[in-house]
C-alpha cells in the first residue's frame, strides 16, 4: 500500500515537472509563471473531477442493485438523498488535498491559497452531506410511513440546518481569512441573549415539533379545527416555524408551529376514521305551549306508532295511581304526561330508529337550562357518515321531521320576529 501510494506521488510530481519545464522552454519569461499555476491548477481540477465521476459510478452502481426498498430501506434512502454522491465529492477532494503538494510544491504562495479553497470545499461538501443525511431518515420513515417521526425529523433537521449554516458560515470564515475558531467562537458570549431573541420561534417550534411527534395528537393530513382562528381543514405541512392548513374552502392558512402548545386544536380525524360524526344541537320551545295531556290528547297520540305503547302503558299506570287520589278529576293531582315531555320520549324513538344514526354511540334527548329564547331540547347522537354532506343531510332530516312532528304534540318553536 505505501509504495502504491510513493508511486501515485512520483507520478503527480512527474507530470506536475513536465508541465513546469515545458512552459519555461516555450513560453515568454512574463508569462511562465501565470501560465505554470493555471496549467496545473486546471491539471489538479480534471484530476479531482474525473475521481468524483469515477466513485458516483462505481459507488451510485452499487446502491442500485439494493433498489428493493421493501428488503433494504435503508440503503433505498441513503440512494435518493444523493448522500454517495457527497461521499464521492469528499473522497475526491481529499485525494486532491493529498496530491496538492506533489503539485504546487514549487509555488509555495498558490499552494497556501489552493489549500484554503480546497478545505473550504471539504467544508460545504461535508455540510451537504449532513443534510442529505437528514434527508435519508426523512425518506427511510416516508418508506416505512410512520408520519410522527417524520414531524419529529422535520423539527430536528430544520433546527440542524439553521444551526448548521451558523457554524459551518464560522468554519468557512476562519478557514479563507486564516482565523482561529477560539477568537470568533469567544466573542459569541457576549451576543448570547441576541442569539436566543433570534431564535426564539426556532426554538419554540423545535420544542412543539417534538412534542407533537411525542404525543402523536396529530399528523400531515389529519382533519383538525382551531377555533382560535376560525380554522378548520387538513393540515399540508408542519415545519419548524409555520404549520399549513388547508381551509375546506380550498384556501390556505398558515399559523406559528409554536401555537400547537398553547392553543385549542381539535383533532377531528379520529371522528372521521371511526365514520362517526356527533350531532349536537337543540330545538327552542315556547314555555307558554306547554300543557298537562288530556284523555284525548292521549287517544289522538296513540296513533303515533313510536309512542303508541308507551302511552297505553303510561296511561294505565296513571289510572291506577289516580285510583286513590283525592279530587282526582282535578288535571294537576298526582302524576300527568305532558306534551314536550311525550314529545322528548317521541324525539329519543325517532333517533333510536333511525337508520342513519349509530347504534353503538350515545343517544339522548335532554332539556337544557331555561333561556330567554324558551327551553332548549337538545338531540345529542352520532351519525354513521362522517363526510361533511352526507353528515348535513342526516342532520338537517331528523330536525326537519322533528320540527314538524312537534306540531303534532301542540308545541309552538321559538323564531324570532322580523319587523317589515
Amino acid at each position: 500500500m505505501k509504495d502504491e501510494i510513493q508511486d501515485t506521488k512520483n507520478f503527480l510530481e512527474n507530470f506536475s515537472d513536465v508541465i513546469h519545464y515545458f512552459i519555461k522552454d516555450n513560453v515568454h519569461n512574463d508569462f511562465v509563471l501565470p501560465l505554470q499555476i493555471l496549467l496545473k491548477f486546471l491539471f489538479l481540477a480534471i484530476l479531482v473531477y474525473l475521481i468524483d465521476v469515477i466513485l458516483k459510478f462505481v459507488i451510485n452502481g452499487g446502491f442500485k442493485l439494493f433498489f428493493n426498498k421493501e428488503r433494504f430501506p435503508i440503503l433505498k434512502s441513503i440512494y435518493q438523498s444523493r448522500m454517495t454522491n457527497s461521499l464521492s465529492h469528499l473522497i475526491a477532494l481529499g485525494f486532491g488535498s493529498y496530491a496538492l503538494y506533489s503539485i504546487f510544491w514549487r509555488h509555495r504562495k498558490s499552494f497556501a491559497f489552493l489549500e484554503r479553497i480546497i478545505d473550504l470545499a471539504i467544508v460545504l461538501v461535508l455540510a451537504g452531506l449532513l443534510y442529505r443525511a437528514l434527508s435519508a431518515f426523512r425518506n427511510y420513515f416516508i418508506i416505512k410511513q410512520d408520519y410522527y417521526k417524520i414531524m419529529a425529523l422535520n423539527a430536528i433537521s430544520e433546527t440542524v440546518k439553521i444551526f448548521g449554516i451558523f457554524i459551518f458560515s464560522i468554519v468557512g470564515i476562519c478557514i479563507v481569512f486564516g482565523i482561529k475558531g477560539g477568537t470568533i467562537l469567544g466573542s459569541l458570549g457576549a451576543i448570547t441573549a441576541v442569539l436566543v431573541l433570534v431564535f426564539r420561534d426556532t426554538i419554540l417550534g423545535f420544542v412543539t415539533g417534538i412534542h407533537v411527534a411525542t404525543s402523536k395528537n396529530m399528523k400531515v393530513g389529519d382533519w383538525i379545527g382551531i377555533p382560535k382562528y376560525n380554522i378548520e381543514g387538513n393540515i399540508l405541512d408542519i415545519s419548524l416555524l409555520t404549520t399549513k392548513i388547508q381551509n375546506f374552502d380550498k384556501t390556505i392558512s398558515t399559523i406559528p408551529t409554536y401555537d400547537f402548545l398553547t392553543t385549542e386544536i381539535k383533532n377531528l380525524q379520529v371522528m372521521s376514521e371511526s365514520n362517526t360524526r356527533r350531532i349536537k344541537k337543540s330545538i327552542y320551545f315556547n314555555i307558554n305551549s306547554f300543557k298537562f295531556l288530556t284523555d284525548e290528547d292521549i287517544g289522538r297520540l296513540k296513533e303515533i306508532n313510536l309512542i303508541s305503547e308507551y302511552l297505553e302503558r303510561k296511561e294505565s299506570e296513571l289510572k291506577k295511581e289516580k285510583e286513590n287520589l283525592k279530587h282526582k278529576d282535578k288535571i294537576v293531582n298526582g302524576s300527568q304526561l305532558t306534551n314536550i315531555g311525550v314529545f322528548r320520549y317521541y324525539a329519543q324513538k325517532y333517533i333510536e330508529n333511525d337508520p342513519d344514526v349509530d347504534k353503538e354511540g350515545k343517544m339522548m334527548v335532554r332539556q337544557l337550562e331555561i333561556t330567554p329564547q324558551g327551553l332548549p331540547l337538545e338531540i345529542y347522537c352520532f351519525a354513521n357518515d362522517s363526510k361533511w354532506e352526507h353528515f348535513e343531510q342526516i342532520q338537517a332530516d331528523i330536525f326537519d321531521h322533528l320540527l314538524v312532528a312537534s306540531k303534532e304534540f301542540d308545541l309552538q318553536v321559538m323564531q324570532v320576529s322580523v319587523k317589515v
